[in-house]
């Protein structure tokens, strides 16, 4: 039996409003109200996510972390090591990917017509 789209949504906004509200009244760094708002929240979006790809074939682009993938982080961290050069801010593109046109010779035809 596949969940309809339309019933998980509303379910899905009502969760993101329950744990607004839990995170806005915060009793302590390990609030169960927070906890227990947090994993509903995911489960109204894994239902939502599943309804939405078997009624349409289609998919949130949204990932769920959960913390559990030790094997992205060294990943991750594989990538990172690799990029020596990268300081965390884009100054736009490097001198090899930039064409200047300016460089470019006009051809024959594109001489002559200039003239």
């Amino acid at each position: 039996m596949s969940a309809d789209p339309r019933a998980a949504l509303t379910s899905l906004v009502s969760a993101f409003e329950r744990h607004l509200e839990a995170c806005s009244g915060r009793r302590g760094e390990d609030d169960p109200t927070v906890a227990a708002a947090y994993d509903d929240l995911l489960d109204a979006f894994e239902t939502y996510d599943n309804a939405l790809y078997e009624a349409f074939g289609e998919m949130t682009p949204l990932d769920v972390y959960t913390g559990d993938d030790a094997d992205e982080d060294e990943e991750d961290e594989d990538l990172d090591e690799d990029d020596d050069d990268d300081d965390g801010v884009y100054a736009g593109l490097d001198d090899e990917d930039f064409d200047d046109e300016t460089d470019v010779e006009p051809d024959d035809d594109e001489d002559q017509r200039a003239r």
